[in-house]
């Protein structure tokens, strides 16, 4: 039996793309194969490291195990769409390197679109909370305090307590 394929229009970082997907195809491999978004990562292809994280009609979600067609009508973002709009970093991207929570980087985009759920609630949270809030996250490089570091200190200035 041969591939199926199915149209799938949706928005990706304020973009509306239109694009013929294999019907298994996990929309990881639509944003990086198709339209090279390769700031989401390929990491464990289960469902479990994080680095594939995307915001998907404003809720997280790990890419690889979200097939391509569910994402029909539907607003992506990317961490190609943090960047401000005069193409500098986000508060939260200058807040992993002052805070030094980025090495390797592999990690980054998924943490930074985990985050970006979390500080887009606009809610306070305590550091046990943020810890629990970012948790299905993999990193072997910084550590994880550095990141819940950056995250507290954005989360702080945004509600204008830092």
């Amino acid at each position: 039996m041969g591939k199926q394929y199915k149209l799938v229009k949706c928005t990706v970082n304020g973009v509306p793309r239109e694009t013929m997907v294999d019907v298994r195809a996990s929309l990881t491999d639509l944003l990086r194969d198709d339209y090279r978004l390769t700031g989401v990562k390929k990491g464990c292809e289960v469902g479990e490291c994080g680095a594939c994280n995307v915001l998907i009609d404003g809720e997280c979600f790990n890419s690889c195990i979200y097939l391509a067609i569910w994402a029909d009508g539907k607003h992506i973002r990317t961490v190609e769409g943090l960047q401000s709009p005069d193409g500098g970093l986000s508060d939260l991207q200058q807040a992993f390197i002052d805070e030094g929570a980025v090495q390797c980087g592999f990690c980054t985009p998924g943490v930074l679109m985990s985050a970006v759920e979390v500080l887009e609630s606009g809610k306070e949270y305590t550091r046990e909370e943020l810890r629990r809030e970012l948790s299905g996250h993999l990193c072997r490089c910084t550590g994880y305090e550095n990141i819940l570091n950056a995250v507290e200190k954005t989360m702080k200035k945004r509600l204008g307590k830092g």
